[in-house]
């Protein structure tokens, strides 16, 4: 669901809510009731305007990066195969099912 950013005309405060992209917030009473933000002294038929901002866009990430960063990725090869494309070290590059030895070593990826 989009995330959207509206000022009010009256108080000139800016508040961000998350709807879909069909709804239409017109006047204060319907932005903090959408954001579930109390209201205060502001009339409850105040103008609101969306804001413009950056859209967000997505880029891959390559599996070096993931690997360096350390993420495990795993790409389903085969019934109840996966290649660890981002193996490291003693890791081995595919994992199969019911084979512990195969599997990456999280440990020692994922920390507190």
């Amino acid at each position: 669901m989009p995330t959207y950013e509206y000022v009010c005309e009256d108080n000139g405060q800016v508040v961000t809510v998350r709807h879909g992209m069909n709804v239409v917030i017109r006047n204060w009473g319907e932005l903090c009731f959408a954001a579930q933000v109390p209201m205060g002294d502001t009339d409850f038929e105040a103008p609101v305007r969306k804001k413009l901002g950056a859209p967000g866009i997505a880029v891959p990430v390559g599996n070096s990066t993931l690997k360096n960063q350390g993420f495990t990725k795993l790409v389903k090869r085969d019934k109840g195969v996966y290649e660890n494309v981002t193996a490291t070290g003693s890791e081995k590059r595919y994992m199969k099912a019911g084979d512990p030895s195969s599997m990456p070593h999280l440990h020692k990826k994922v920390g507190d």
